[in-house]
């Protein structure tokens, strides 16, 4: 059974850190991408962040680019998403996912822009972010 499971939300101020860590089970982390999606309050989810154990590509959102870094443990099959800079915009429901076997992150980025439904998914982590 594919499982998931984020940790490390929290209440921030503008400007501050946070640290996301999604824990994976039941599936060959080497061979999947796994990403980071949201939910902001009244909004539809959005694909955040991506990376491929696959064949090394990641992704990021524009919005996020420059602020937030992915990265993975294959040893513990971990995924982390630290967060630097955080806005107010950036309040929301952050869930990981493994959104695809033998995938580029490129191809998870491409599916992102029609539909973030695809994937096995695990329970979210509540960032708010005040200002």
């Amino acid at each position: 059974e594919v499982q998931l499971q984020a940790s490390g939300g929290g209440l921030v101020q503008a400007g501050g850190s946070l640290r996301l860590s999604c824990a994976t089970a039941g599936f060959t982390f080497a061979d999947y991408a796994v990403g980071w999606l949201r939910t902001a309050p009244g909004k539809e989810r959005e694909g955040v962040s991506c990376i491929s154990s696959h064949d090394g590509t990641t992704y990021y959102t524009d919005s996020v680019k420059g602020r937030f870094t992915i990265s993975s443990d294959n040893a513990k099959n971990m995924v982390y998403l630290e967060m630097a800079n955080l806005k107010p915009d950036d309040t929301a429901v952050y869930y990981c996912a493994a959104v695809g076997i033998w995938t580029s992150c490129t191809d998870v980025a491409t599916m992102w822009r029609t539909r973030t439904d695809v994937g096995s998914f695990g329970q979210g982590t509540l960032v708010t972010v005040s200002s």
